[in-house]
């Protein structure tokens, strides 16, 4: 799958996406060398919408390793004093069902904290060179050249083309980079809506039975509540509940669903809440806005690379929510891909051999991820099995078998020891291979 470039020359990349993946790719790209990259964003500046977004253990690590960390103080997000926990009430009557706490090896600095998706995709700003930025460019068409590297062209909505050796899909669940790379694969909405808006901290704090700590109050039918503060200033609610049965799901292409923020009005969203405990009545009584995001989600992905294509990010998982844990995906995908394509250069093997390498490490990852949510949905068989049951009996069951358990691995895995130890294997298995008849698998690399 194409030659090797000439040592001299540089490996030319196009960067679909400003957000978290997008720019984790540009820092990590940004290190490389041999890399010429470009990063293309369609809005005219780089700029996030939405609320909070946890920063977990795993995040922190890309962060660090990133150098992005450093551009995040104290004042940025919220973190309990004494670590971070995340608990789980039943919403109609405010009964603790359950907490998550970091496992007990993880360092204070690395307990998850909540903070305004804005600042922390200008901590990762700060470390890319923005002389490599190009805004108001919205890909539309990417075609193939056919030469013998593979190139690609890229056409963009204002009439720019460009040319590359590697693409980088970092564009989101609804990704252009995705539909060229894998046209048969399709993603549809759901019927799961989420909510958010941000309330003064002061004012949520006046209410007696909330706590300044990380909470999803649940309620029937997988509904659910998520308060947290955000900072030292704002309060932020979160949350979920199935869409009413007035449009029938579609697919990406069509319906009136849409992933991004809109606004929605505060009485309806209230409204779908009103079986919750006074508490999360009277905290919802505070807000003067919010926002509607309707969910999409797709099949787990057979590969997260197609000749010259990776996907990272949303891109290469399509489902929201992605465990709380997006942010963290995205940095690893970034990390694991330059560290591809540095290891592919260093021992003398094509860029495509940097694209398989990261396929092996990313794509059984989500795989198992999406396995999670298998084991979910199969809980929810269970119950439904078992009869009718009391609206607090199905809340603590879908609290134990979905929330509480079996998934903290997310959270503490540590993808540049993974790149580490997929290296020594392919390595050690090409050492042991070179001796006798090439293989397929060794030609591949």
């Amino acid at each position: 799958m194409g030659a090797p470039l000439p040592p001299s020359r540089q490996l030319k990349v196009a960067i679909i996406g400003g957000g978290p993946a997008g720019l984790a790719v540009a820092i990590e790209l940004g290190k490389l060398d041999f890399v010429d990259w470009k990063l293309y964003e369609k809005k005219p500046a780089i700029s996030e919408i939405g609320t909070g977004i946890t920063i977990q253990r795993n995040t922190w690590r890309m962060l660090e390793l990133m150098g992005a960390a450093r551009n995040l103080s104290a004042g940025d997000f919220f973190r309990p004093e004494s670590g971070h926990e995340t608990q789980h009430r039943n919403g109609r009557t405010g009964q603790l069902i359950g907490q998550q706490r970091p496992r007990a090896d993880t360092p204070l600095h690395r307990h998850p904290c909540r903070v305004y998706r804005a600042k922390l995709q200008q901590a990762l700003l700060k470390e890319v060179d923005h002389s490599r930025i190009r805004v108001g460019r919205k890909l539309v068409r990417v075609s193939r050249l056919g030469d013998e590297n593979e190139k690609l062209q890229l056409f963009f909505e204002d009439g720019f083309t460009d040319e590359v050796d590697i693409l980088v899909g970092a564009d989101g669940i609804r990704s252009v980079v995705r539909n060229f790379a894998f046209p048969e694969h399709r993603i549809k909405y759901t019927g799961a809506i989420a909510y958010r808006t941000v309330v003064r901290r002061d004012e949520a704090m006046k209410i007696n039975g909330l706590v300044p700590v990380a909470t999803f109050w649940h309620g029937t039918d997988g509904k659910w509540i998520y308060t947290c503060p955000l900072d030292e200033h704002d309060f932020e609610i979160t949350t979920r509940a199935k869409s009413p049965a007035t449009a029938p799901a579609g697919d990406e292409k069509g319906g009136e669903h849409v992933s991004w923020g809109r606004d929605a009005p505060v009485e309806g969203f209230v409204q779908f809440y009103r079986e919750m405990a006074s508490p999360i009545r009277q905290l919802l009584g505070l807000a003067t806005y919010v926002q509607r995001f309707d969910h999409f989600a797709g099949p787990c992905l057979r590969s997260v690379v197609t000749a010259s294509i990776a996907l990272v990010g949303d891109a290469s998982h399509p489902l929201s929510g992605a465990f709380g844990a997006g942010a963290g995906f995205a940095l690893e995908d970034a990390y694991v891909l330059a560290g591809a394509l540095r290891w592919a250069r260093g021992s003398g093997r094509p860029a495509s051999g940097g694209l398989d390498l990261f396929d092996k490490a990313r794509t059984p990852h989500y795989a198992a991820l999406f396995g999670l949510l298998d084991e979910s949905a199969q809980a929810e068989r269970e119950m439904a099995a078992r009869g009718p049951v009391t609206p607090d009996d199905e809340i603590r069951h879908r609290v134990e078998n979905s929330f509480t358990s079996g998934r903290d691995w997310v959270y503490v895995y540590e993808a540049d020891t993974a790149l580490k130890e997929l290296i020594e294997e392919v390595e050690g298995r090409s050492n042991t291979l070179s001796s006798a008849e090439p293989s397929a698998s060794s030609a591949k690399l």
